[in-house]
């Protein structure tokens, strides 16, 4: 797979939302009630017991499509908008005092992404009051235009091109965006104090290009449930369409230091999904201490997310530290009923990315906690290269071993935690650093067969290794590489990191040979780390 312009496409639109959500960032005022655009129900008792608005009706309407052709063409966008550039399309901003949801003095409110730019394929947002769906209709008095000019009438069911929820996550009284659905099945959600980084998918379909080009399965329809005063989630219901599945999705909402997005899906296959991704996450590695790729950028590092973190079924902690490779990268970790898995930004300290504008040390990482049994498969990860910090080039999800067949719903559930710190996660020593460096001693040349050995540089730090730092002889490496030998080992004390620092050098037997090194701590046949793990090409 190379790097698709779609990709980029779809997430250009979403790393301007946070930029927008910080200029419509309002006050929380005495309620208001929603604007003119938004009808009441149509006359009569609200519906009550089975015949509610409830996600089995997501469901009914995901079976139904998958049992016609996938619509791929859409009617064009009107004259004013077809021709929108990014920053027109940008200065289009929803307007803050016409956000939905505040009806019943709910903390939620509900603002909506115009039509334009790369965005062409109109998705209908609905509010769910009282058991009944409404549609929003489209009005221009909903956007303030800014330097925009739309200066011919546009129809009424236009559409949107997705939606976002604001909240009182940081401050009581002030409402911050706190997760928006904008682009193919994209979604972004925060935490108190964190700052827009990767997205999470509602699916992915051949991210590895097997056989043809990968696809991009579409939320086509929303609903959102009204929240009553005092509610402490929102509801939210989605309707996904592509050429190869169908599916139902409810996201529950919990805003908090940690948000946590509750998912329920229901897929439906119109053809047999052999490379079907499962909670997939998407986001940027260009450059971190493991991988400097020869750059002369001033800041030391810049990435959305530096490693992927997972729980076997077994119980196992694995940390894979991301990279921005030459070529794509695949690696496949086989498992059966994971118990987690997530893209972590363990990085926290500004000093090691001196960005002013980004900063990446407050972006969020996304732990998925899978709920039941997933069976058998792999937690894939995808490296693409990439030139420039602007490109998503990195993907991880589930992968079942058997693919999904038409005719044969999918039901799956899972937790998405948006993480500032993964120190709770397990009890165990963690990875803090990677180096990569020439296998020599400091000072000394490198002989000719330096391209196929490496010496990888690895610190642990938290669990009991601190306690373990008054008797470090106890304390041993254990390191194992698929391929070629490891020539020598070392495990020093690092008090910089309340930990050690644990040195792997690896020989290959021939240029373009691959290995897949493995390494973590114990003492006493005691494990005391998670367990670390790098592939590596000699050159």
């Amino acid at each position: 797979m190379t790097l698709a312009p779609s990709r980029r496409a779809l997430l250009a639109g979403l790393l301007s939302s946070a930029a927008l959500s910080r200029v419509a960032s309002a006050q929380v005022g005495p309620t208001q009630p929603g604007p003119s655009a938004l009808p009441p129900p149509d006359p009569g008792p609200a519906p009550s017991g089975p015949s509610r608005f409830r996600f089995d009706e997501v469901v009914r309407r995901a079976r139904a499509l998958a049992g016609v052709p996938f619509e791929a063409t859409i009617a064009p966008l009107p004259a004013p908008l077809a021709s929108l550039d990014y920053d027109a399309w940008r200065d289009i901003r929803f307007r803050p005092d016409k956000a939905l949801l505040g009806d019943q003095d709910g903390p939620f409110r509900l603002q909506l992404f115009h039509l334009g730019f790369l965005y062409t394929r109109p998705v209908t947002v609905n509010v769910v009051r009282d058991g009944v769906p409404t549609p929003i209709p489209y009005q221009p008095g909903l956007f303030d235009y800014g330097r925009t000019t739309i200066d011919k009438p546009l129809p009424v069911n236009l559409g949107f091109a997705g939606f976002r929820l604001h909240y009182p996550l940081n401050k009581p009284g002030v409402l911050d965006e706190l997760i928006s659905f904008l682009g193919a099945s994209y979604y972004r959600f925060l935490g108190r104090d964190q700052l827009y980084g990767l997205s999470a998918r509602g699916l992915a379909v051949n991210v590895e290009s097997v056989g043809g080009p990968e696809e991009f399965p579409v939320f086509r329809e929303f609903w959102i449930e009204m929240p009553p005063k005092g509610a402490d989630r929102a509801v939210i219901y989605a309707l996904l369409d592509g050429p190869s599945c169908t599916g139902a999705f409810q996201f529950l909402v919990y805003p908090g230091d940690e948000t946590v997005v509750d998912v329920r899906c229901s897929l439906h296959p119109r053809r047999e999904l052999a490379t079907v991704g499962i909670a997939p996450l998407t986001s940027m590695f260009f450059i971190g201490e493991n991988d400097r790729h020869h750059s002369d950028d001033y800041r030391p590092e810049l990435h959305d997310s530096d490693g992927l973190l997972m729980q076997s079924g077994g119980g196992e902690w694995i940390w894979r530290p991301l990279r921005n490779p030459k070529e794509r990268w695949i690696s496949a970790f086989e498992d059966r009923n994971p118990k987690g898995f997530g893209l972590m930004q363990r990085d926290r300290v500004f000093e090691d990315y001196q960005d002013l504008e980004a900063f990446y040390h407050r972006r969020p990482g996304y732990w998925v906690e899978p709920q039941g049994e997933w069976g058998e498969g792999t937690v894939r990860l995808v490296e693409l290269p990439t030139e420039n910090e602007t490109h998503d080039n990195i993907v991880a999800s589930w992968q079942p071993k058997q693919p999904y067949k038409p005719g044969e719903a999918v039901e799956l559930s899972y937790k998405i935690r948006a993480l500032a710190e993964t120190d709770d996660l397990h009890p165990g020593g963690r990875v803090v650093n990677t180096y990569v460096a020439r296998a020599t001693a400091s000072g000394g040349t490198a002989d000719a067969s330096e391209p196929r050995t490496r010496r990888f540089l690895v610190d642990f730090s938290g669990g009991d290794l601190a306690y373990w730092l008054t008797d470090p002889k106890a304390v041993e490496i254990v390191p194992s590489t698929t391929q070629g030998k490891i020539t020598a080992i070392s495990l020093v004390p690092n008090l910089h990191v309340k930990g050690f620092r644990a040195a792997i050098d690896v020989r290959l037997d021939q240029a373009g040979q691959s290995t897949e090194l493995r390494a973590f701590l114990r003492a006493r046949g005691q494990t005391l780390t998670e367990t670390w793990t790098y592939p590596w090409k000699a050159a």
